[in-house]
């Protein structure tokens, strides 16, 4: 990997770089395959900045805590949906990132045609609004 970790916003835009990179249905994400190259990410990872590696750490764990999670047998309680599945947050995070991430290249690409907006203020036009009264 010769990727740098200035290169991602945070933990879930390499995330979403990695689901891309491999082609995997965000819908159905195979959590040891993606755990497992994210964290040799981290180590392979060079002039790691604290406050930014630290995000990029918490991720790491909570893509190991949705791993041991599927790991552990499923009991059934009553009032609980039957199709549980751990990997649900975490899918509906990136979906919603991929949103913001694709709506932010979309106003960046638009930013230059407002250069070229200009608006006019407001001013009173006279003779426009006429009021009557009925008698």
């Amino acid at each position: 990997m010769d990727l740098k970790l200035d290169q991602f916003e945070g933990p879930l835009d390499l995330l979403l770089h990695l689901i891309k990179t491999n082609k995997i249905d965000i819908y159905n994400i195979p959590i040891l395959e993606l755990t497992e190259q994210y964290i040799s990410y981290l180590r392979e990872a060079e002039n790691l900045n604290l406050d930014i590696a630290s995000e990029f750490i918490v991720m790491a764990s909570e893509l190991l805590y949705i791993k041991s999670k599927m790991l552990l047998p499923i009991e059934k309680i009553e009032n609980e949906e039957d199709d549980f599945d751990p990997r649900k947050e975490l899918t509906e995070r990136l979906l919603d990132y991929q949103r913001y991430k694709e709506l932010s290249e979309y106003l960046r690409e638009r930013e230059p045609l407002g250069a070229y907006s200009f608006t006019k203020s407001k001013e009173k036009i006279k003779g426009l609004l006429k009021h009557t009264r009925l008698s």
